[in-house]
């Protein structure tokens, strides 16, 4: 065996090695998520995204999202946190937190700028679509919405 052979069967034995690791490949279907979405009545869009080693979703459209004027924002004033009232509701992260486990993103929140109010969610991926469940309490009692990938 000549010396460029080894190292190529080397090179190859490390990738696969490397690559056989079970944390590995996880990360792949995890960020699976990452991207733009829009709701089932396509009225609203969020962008999910990676921050460290959770995801989040910032609203990006929404049919509502610009004032009467055509130029500016509404400003999130139903949230219950009287600091945040002034924000602008363009950009605001409303899917917050989430980690990937078992095939699912789960221990985040959803945030309802309409009502301002907060719920506890998990988000999961079957087929192209993004069933996104925000419940009080427990998943059993809560509501689904589906969304699809942006083209």
């Amino acid at each position: 065996m000549n010396g460029m052979t080894v190292s190529k069967s080397f090179a190859l034995f490390v990738v696969l090695l490397f690559l056989s690791f079970p944390g590995f490949g996880q990360n792949n279907r995890a960020d699976k998520i990452i991207g733009e979405w829009i709701n089932e009545d396509k009225n609203e869009a969020v962008e999910i995204y990676k921050r460290d080693d959770r995801y989040f979703g910032k609203l990006i459209y929404a049919k509502d999202l610009l004032q009467r004027d055509g130029k500016s924002y509404p400003q999130d004033v139903k949230n219950p946190d009287s600091n945040l009232r002034q924000r602008n509701l363009y950009s605001i992260d409303i899917l917050l937190g989430f980690q990937y486990q078992d095939d699912q993103w789960e221990g985040g929140s959803l945030y309802d700028p309409k009502s301002g109010r907060t719920y506890s969610c998990l988000m999961k991926l079957q087929d192209g679509t993004l069933q996104i469940r925000g419940y009080i309490g427990i998943p059993l009692l809560g509501r689904s919405s589906y969304w699809t990938r942006t083209p």
